[in-house]
């Protein structure tokens, strides 16, 4: 099972998140049939919005991440509920880009540098506070980091990765968030980084059996680390067919008029899971009419 971790450092003011997303980043590969760059980037970027929802406060709270780098995957979203559960899509999923060294994939090059990652964080209230940072060149644990450091001016180390197996299905999936407090000193930071370098890549170490907690033990060696929380995370889309005829309502009336007429229904596919909603001619006129009589249309729900 999928699985997200959360710790502190008792000695040192340093907090962190490891998390382990195989069965995660796999439904989500399967539900959008990414070929192996996509799901890689999707993989990561699914993975940051995990850790970063997971620290939200209240439960209708969620985080958007949304990447826009001009490269030949287009878009990239991700959404996380309070809980660490996730849903996304990458608007071109069917992409390839020559590999790097050693065969590494090139998400960079397939998600592109010239445009932002935009942070979405929505409490519930009014107002959802929404940050936007430059991508530094794509890889998305780089620019997850950088938007910390830019935009809440917290020092982080966060590293994601996704390794596809020869029938392109996903093998490992994981990454880590680390965090320095106000107070950390030269010798807190250079132990972190120490430690970085010591883990090298995560998926490999995932692959290789190593647990999220594990990870974070072996990156922070030189602390002692008091868990938190561990919380199980999944792939997860919260689309119904009563969100789906709410956002059909709010077209307005003209607009529902429009689809009756020309296309005589609708079919509506949902952008996270790909489930299908179709509505008939006179499904679309009941939502209709539900516009001149509020009590007929929440009677019919």
């Amino acid at each position: 099972m999928d699985q997200l971790i959360r710790v502190i450092a008792k000695d040192a003011p340093i907090k962190a998140m490891a998390i382990n997303a195989r069965d995660t980043v796999e439904r989500a590969r399967a539900i959008h049939d990414c070929w192996p760059v996509a799901s890689a980037a999707l993989g990561r970027l699914l993975m940051a919005a995990s850790m970063m929802g997971a620290v939200m406060k209240g439960e209708e709270g969620s985080v958007t991440l949304r990447v826009r780098g001009g490269g030949p995957l287009g878009a990239l979203t991700a959404v996380s509920d309070s809980s660490g559960n996730v849903r996304g899509y990458v608007q071109n999923p069917a992409v390839d880009v020559p590999r790097k060294a050693k065969g590494k994939l090139d998400v960079g090059a397939a998600v592109g540098c010239d445009g932002d990652l935009t942070v979405i964080r929505d409490l519930g209230m009014k107002e959802p506070y929404i940050g936007s940072v430059q991508l530094v060149g794509g890889e998305i644990a780089e620019d997850i980091a950088a938007y910390f450091v830019e935009s809440e001016q917290v020092p982080t180390a966060c590293a994601l990765g996704v390794l596809i197996a020869p029938d392109q299905t996903v093998q490992a999936a994981g990454g880590y968030l680390i965090q320095l407090l106000p107070g950390a000193d030269d010798a807190v930071i250079s132990a972190v980084e120490r430690g970085v370098a010591r883990l090298g890549a995560v998926s490999a170490r995932l692959d290789g059996g190593m647990a999220p907690l594990e990870l974070l033990r072996e990156i922070l060696a030189d602390f002692e680390l008091e868990v938190l929380e561990t919380v199980p995370i999944e792939y997860r889309c919260y689309c119904s067919e009563e969100r789906v005829s709410r956002a059909l309502i709010s077209l307005g009336k003209d607009e529902l008029d429009k689809l009756i007429r020309e296309q005589n229904g609708e079919e509506l596919t949902c952008q996270f899971c790909d489930k299908v909603y179709r509505y008939s001619a006179d499904q679309l006129r009941a939502l209709r009419d539900g516009l001149d009589n509020p009590g007929a249309t929440e009677a019919q729900n």
